[in-house]
């Protein structure tokens, strides 16, 4: 594929390596949020500076993002060092830098993963396959929402802003990138970030808020990731603890075939 075919997200996350543990990269137009950058693609950028690094052990386990400041347009810079390297895992520490500050700080683990007995508690719930759930019927406002195609089963966006309490928040939709493109770790990271904030649909009010720190914990290996392709992933979130001007929700993300892939929490601000 040539770079003016590249898919966006493939063109979002590029790096140029400039040094043993510096890479830079640049925001991307097609990932733009309300404002700066979305969080997602923020946090995929780092996490394909890991990937891409030469001294990675293993494949992502844990991977935990602080959004310290707001991305202003343009470059900054990734510096991706190990920590810590044992014999199966490597330890990790990240920050994106922009002007001279730090705008993301963060930590990893990766891992040699090996054969063990294995069970998931977290079971997919019962849905629709994706192609029975209908497409939202307009164009999303927020340019990085149109890079994924997302079909609501329950939860999806409010439609009316009452400010009330719905007293629940639970989500369950069917995404994938738009267009289609093979799901790797990059993409997961990103993926895992695509849910819109609980509090929204809690009380249908449009209230300022930001997205504090987020943490990832891959469940899935290289070869599950390869059998998903461009398939859909079921993704599931509820809020856990609204107030004082934070709150937090937890998510899953599973295959078509039922696997799951990751699960991630949030924190949030909020203004009121």
């Amino acid at each position: 594929m040539s770079d003016a075919a590249a898919h966006p997200f493939d063109s979002g996350v590029a790096l140029a390596w400039h040094g043993e543990h510096l890479a830079r990269g640049r925001t991307s137009a097609p990932y733009r949020n309300f404002i700066g950058p979305f969080g997602g693609l923020t946090a995929a950028q780092a996490m394909q500076a890991i990937l891409s690094h030469p001294q990675r052990l293993g494949d992502p386990i844990a991977f935990t993002v602080n959004f310290a400041a707001a991305i202003e347009d343009g470059e900054f810079d990734v510096i991706a060092q190990p920590a810590r390297t044992n014999r199966s895992t490597q330890h990790w520490t990240l920050q994106v830098r922009q002007g001279g500050e730090v705008m993301l700080l963060g930590t990893a683990m990766t891992a040699a993963r090996r054969e063990t007995w294995s069970a998931e508690e977290a079971v997919m719930p019962q849905v629709p396959p994706p192609l029975e759930v209908p497409l939202p019927h307009t164009k999303a406002r927020v340019e990085w929402v149109n890079r994924y195609e997302m079909r609501f089963i329950e939860g999806g966006f409010p439609g009316e802003w009452h400010g009330g309490d719905s007293g629940q928040s639970l989500t369950r939709v069917w995404v994938r990138d738009n267009p289609p493109r093979p799901l790797d770790f990059a993409s997961l990271t990103a993926m895992s970030d695509v849910f819109f904030p609980r509090i929204w649909l809690r009380r249908a009010q449009f209230v300022p808020l930001g997205t504090v720190t987020m943490t990832v914990y891959f469940h899935a290996r290289e070869e599950q990731l390869k059998a998903t392709g461009t398939g859909y992933l079921l993704g599931q979130t509820r809020g856990q603890g609204f107030g004082a001007g934070y709150f937090d929700h937890a998510a899953q993300l599973w295959n078509e075939a039922g696997t799951l892939l990751a699960t991630t929490t949030q924190v949030y601000y909020f203004k009121e």
